[in-house]
């Protein structure tokens, strides 16, 4: 097995078809069959199974295309760490984070850096902290941006200047609406829509469980989300209110949500994180360098 030939698998599997393949890849269609053929019986298991025109991917399938584009993810940073090597600060960076406007910090970071080294360039993958945490383990990104709650140990990290207020998104014609603050002691028996990480025992000195104390025992947790975008939808829809950061979902006046701030007051802040084996490229370290200096100025 080789990274042509998981390249070859990636694509047909995104195009779910051979012949559309064949013509992306510039090769023939027999010889495209072939090689998924030989990997099949490399592999001995079936990754497509046919009908007609159409091909399907197995189950099998889909977990070899997870790991084969992490290959090819990583072969491609590999490449380009070592094109870089040699020059002055050249090359990519590469950064997930979640939703948080914590990242106008990192943007002000990237606008100043390429506006002094034009050839550095900054690729975003945006997830959730689990999505984030993934990738960074296995060497596909060099920093993370994780929003709190999130477990640090495993990490080297940074206290990022900026913070998000935790709220209660509700529908506008809800009881809670004309609320100042919510305090937890209102939202006893109410239907919640929860983060996941924010619930997260797992996580120590989880800052949102502190806050619901004794409550959490009680709470009626009717749904979870890891994107607050569907959490909004479940809003509208009735389903209950939801614990969520400020700024993510749309809460505008013409919109038919409303966010109201936590009491006491509860923020969540950032991190850049990375791994402690990490070794950065020159444009990385330079990054990670002026990161440091912004977070200590202030």
């Amino acid at each position: 097995m080789d990274l042509r030939t998981l390249f070859y698998f990636v694509t047909v599997a995104k195009e779910e078809s051979i012949t559309r393949a064949a013509n992306s890849l510039h090769i023939t269609q027999p010889t495209l069959s072939r090689q998924i053929k030989d990997l099949e019986e490399e592999l001995g298991v079936k990754l497509f199974t046919r009908s007609n025109h159409h091909i399907h991917i197995t189950e099998a399938g889909v977990l070899l295309k997870q790991r084969a584009q992490e290959l090819l993810d990583m072969s491609q940073k590999l490449q380009d760490e070592f094109k870089y090597i040699d020059k002055q600060i050249e090359g990519n960076v590469y950064v997930g984070c979640g939703e948080t406007i914590g990242i106008q910090i990192i943007a002000e970071i990237f606008k100043e850096i390429q506006q002094e080294y034009p050839n550095v360039y900054f690729h975003i993958y945006s997830g959730n902290a689990e999505d984030i945490e993934y990738r960074l383990d296995r060497g596909l990104l060099d920093f993370g941006i994780l929003i709190q709650p999130a477990n640090l140990n495993k990490y080297e990290a940074l206290n990022l200047p900026s913070s998000d207020r935790w709220g209660l998104i509700t529908q506008r014609n809800s009881k809670f609406a004309h609320f100042k603050q919510i305090e937890r002691k209102v939202l006893s028996n109410e239907p919640l829509i929860c983060s996941r990480q924010a619930i997260d025992q797992t996580i120590p000195n989880n800052e949102f469980l502190d806050w619901l104390g004794d409550s959490y025992d009680e709470a009626n947790v009717v749904a979870t989300f890891n994107l607050a975008f569907n959490a909004g939808l479940m809003v509208k829809a009735n389903i209950g209110h939801a614990i969520s950061l400020e700024n993510l979902i749309d809460t505008s006046e013409e919109n038919d949500l409303c966010f109201i701030p936590l009491y006491s007051v509860l923020e969540a802040k950032h991190n850049i994180v990375w791994r402690k084996d990490h070794t950065f490229s020159k444009a990385a370290q330079l990054f990670l360098d002026r990161a440091t200096a912004v977070c200590k100025d202030n």
